[in-house]
């Protein structure tokens, strides 16, 4: 993302290649029925309006750790990213109107789905460039690797928990996520 990469890799992300994603999305739920969310907010601009108020909060933590992460602001890109990627769709339905409030929730087996200042920051240190792939270890709910998926060309992700990674799988290839690959396994071992 930023020149200078730690690791090696220079360049932009394709926005307009990620605005062609988006819409490739929406044609895909439109076509299977999906015209609203499945709780709590009724419209799409519901759920818009919330993003766009985590996406503040976000940026106030960055301005607040600045001095720790050296990074004021959130990246464009990375803040395209969370943008695009429908946070709500990655959580349970219990805690959905939860979805976009800047702290971690729960998603089930013990697990839970990051903190989106977290997934922005980390996103943002990776600085990973748009035809770089990415390995994951900790699937969770996919989240992560949807916000990933939108920025860099391969997402490689490994999950201990296989009922998380199927769930995972099926939520990644339903909202389109084609250059995310999900594995079941021990990331620590390897997984052949």
């Amino acid at each position: 993302m930023r020149s200078g990469s730690r690791i090696g890799v220079a360049g932009r992300v394709n926005l307009v290649g990620m605005r062609a994603g988006l819409v490739g999305r929406w044609l895909l739920l439109a076509m299977l029925g999906v015209t609203q969310p499945a709780c709590g907010a009724t419209d799409d601009k519901d759920w818009k309006t919330m993003r766009e108020s985590m996406l503040e909060e976000i940026q106030d933590d960055y301005r607040r750790s600045a001095g720790w992460t050296g990074l004021p602001s959130a990246s464009a890109e990375v803040l395209a990213a969370l943008r695009a990627v429908p946070r709500h769709a990655f959580v349970p339905e219990e805690v959905r109107d939860s979805a976009y409030r800047n702290h971690p929730l729960p998603i089930g087996r013990g697990q839970t789905i990051s903190q989106p200042f977290i997934v922005a920051l980390m996103t943002d240190l990776l600085e990973a460039d748009s035809d770089a792939r990415v390995l994951e270890l900790g699937t969770g709910s996919g989240y992560q690797a949807a916000v990933l998926g939108e920025l860099v060309a391969s997402v490689y992700t490994v999950e201990i928990v296989a009922v998380l990674a199927e769930q995972a799988r099926e939520r990644l290839a339903t909202l389109g996520y084609d250059n995310v690959h999900v594995r079941s396994g021990d990331g620590v071992l390897g997984v052949a």
